[in-house]
């Protein structure tokens, strides 16, 4: 497995899995969603899951743990009120109140880093508990 991005401030590689897999999302659209997680042991930002084409923003958002910190980008399409389709990209910083606070530092310092492999990301969204990310905030940031 080639590792080919270095987050210099914390020492994680971002693998290339993960930077091929928002390309895909990003030009190709296979995939709705895809969820991150740092592995502590290996400090590699890894692919947890993806979500396919026709999966929702609730399937992301039932795919996070509830004890344990994740990032997720998803692909929000909408017709404006001009009636035009468009697609914005989310990055979602998902740190839920029950997980380790080694974790919320570790996901907090790493984050930056990541987002900088992500090239395309329109909005961010940082989330200590669903209603922090639920579709509300998302439609309001997109329009």
């Amino acid at each position: 497995m080639a590792m080919a991005f270095k987050m210099a401030t914390t020492g994680m590689w971002v693998t290339d899995e993960c930077k091929n897999s928002f390309m895909e999302m990003k030009w190709k659209k296979v995939h709705r969603y895809i969820v991150f997680k740092i592995d502590e042991k290996s400090r590699l930002v890894t692919v947890d899951k993806v979500g396919g084409p026709g999966e929702s923003y609730d399937d992301l958002a039932a795919s996070l743990p509830t004890d344990d910190c994740r990032y997720a980008v998803f692909d929000f399409d909408f017709v404006t009120v001009d009636n035009c389709r468009k697609s914005k990209i989310f990055f979602i910083a998902w740190s839920p109140t029950a997980s380790r606070i080694r974790a919320k530092m570790l996901y907090a310092t790493s984050k930056d880093g990541l987002r900088r492999v992500l090239d395309g990301i329109h909005y961010e969204v940082q989330a200590t508990d669903p209603t922090e990310m639920g579709m509300d905030v998302i439609k309001d940031k997109a329009n």
